[in-house]
């Protein structure tokens, strides 16, 4: 069984630096059985980064937005009747209080940490903890999911560094940046889910670049043959540590190779983020 102090071992070797910013995806299942569960990972995250360093997850919800596959997947055999019933009753985002959706225990931790500060979006939020936690959440526009007003720039401001925790680079959320760069006009849908922004409950409808990680996969390999991953495990689990900037710009460049925005996914389908075991 691995212990928070065990597991802080891990990360300091792996090459998580005091004093950084670390955007963590995590799978515990991978990691194996630690003492004290997902709250010792993030303790040990928090040790190895110091008191002066910032954790940041993803804390993305698809219970309240009928553009998702979790939506299709709950009304999968409804009539049209209970499906309306269905959605009438999907609940309006939260900072607070919205539970993110398949992102894995460690990300609910953190969410729940006290002092935890969470950004505004209604379907691709971040939470993070720490000194720099307030400005790097602060300023997500509702109405961008993951591009330039979003966490994830911030995150490139500042040279954070991604770290994967026992899951591959499918869950590489710093790719999706660049999707918003690889193209001077890359490919836009709608998105729709309930929000409240203070008048009470109500469908929302924008636009944003189209998200698609089915390549990410073949991207994160070449990502790795290219360019300086450190490798390591954390408990069990293989993990992969790089700076942010580096894998956001080798996936515009990749991705201005690979896609043609003619070929990408319907404008009308369906937002899904990859889940964490």
């Amino acid at each position: 069984m691995f212990t928070r102090n065990s597991l802080a071992r891990d990360l300091t070797a792996l090459g998580v630096r005091v004093g950084g910013v670390l955007l963590v995806h995590a799978s515990m299942r991978s990691i194996g059985r630690v003492l004290g569960g997902a709250g010792a990972v993030v303790g040990a995250l928090c040790d190895a980064l110091g008191a002066g360093g910032t954790l940041v997850v993803l804390t993305a919800t698809e219970g309240n937005s009928d553009t998702s596959r979790a939506y299709l997947r709950k009304v999968a055999g409804m009539t049209d009747a209970e499906a309306a019933d269905y959605r009438a009753s999907m609940p309006a985002f939260d900072p607070l209080t919205s539970p993110s959706s398949g992102m894995g225990k460690v990300a609910e931790c953190v969410r729940t940490t006290a002092g935890a500060v969470r950004s505004a979006h209604p379907q691709s939020s971040f939470a993070a903890v720490g000194p720099l936690a307030a400005a790097l959440m602060d300023g997500h526009a509702p109405e961008c999911h993951l591009g330039e007003e979003s966490p994830l720039a911030r995150l490139c401001e500042v040279e954070a560094s991604v770290l994967l925790i026992g899951v591959g680079y499918d869950h590489c959320t710093a790719f999706h940046l660049g999707e918003y760069r690889y193209t001077e006009r890359p490919p836009r849908r709608s998105y729709r889910c309930v929000r409240d922004f203070g008048q009470g409950p109500q469908w929302w409808q924008y636009e944003d670049v189209v998200l698609d990680d089915g390549d990410f996969g073949e991207l994160g390999a070449a990502f790795e043959t290219a360019e300086a991953v450190r490798l390591g495990r954390i408990g069990n689990a293989e993990s992969r540590l790089f700076p942010i900037a580096g894998a956001v710009r080798f996936a515009a460049k990749w991705l201005a190779e690979h896609r043609d925005p003619k070929d990408s996914p319907p404008t009308q389908g369906h937002l899904t983020y990859a889940s964490f075991p």
